[in-house]
């Protein structure tokens, strides 16, 4: 699925990169170090870090799009690194749970 592609009930896209991107898969962590050891090329990083450090690791690990949880709010900061890495940005109103349900619900249409 292309980040263009890619809604469910509750999340909204508040920064599309100028690259679709395939999201192939997703990873739920909010310690950056365990995201930089398992999530996988591809994969959307689902987290409540909403800074632009999330996006410094999302770029170094290859990540399509990250998704804050919880209606969490992305600093103009992170908006701004996340344009320059060409990160899609999506904010969720569920919890990490609900979000990484919906997604693998999305991916598996």
């Amino acid at each position: 699925m292309k980040t263009s592609e890619l809604m469910f009930p509750g999340l909204q896209c508040v920064q599309l990169a100028s690259r679709d991107a395939e999201i192939t898969g997703g990873y739920t962590s909010d310690l950056l170090s365990d995201v930089m050891a398992h999530l996988k090329e591809g994969d959307a990083l689902i987290t409540i870090q909403a800074h632009k450090n999330t996006i410094a690791v999302a770029s170094l690990t290859g990540a399509s799009a990250v998704i804050l949880c919880h209606g969490r709010t992305a600093s103009p900061d992170m908006l701004e690194v996340a344009a320059k890495e060409n990160i899609a940005v999506f904010v969720s109103s569920g919890s990490q749970y609900e979000t990484t349900c919906a997604l693998v619900e999305a991916l598996r249409r």
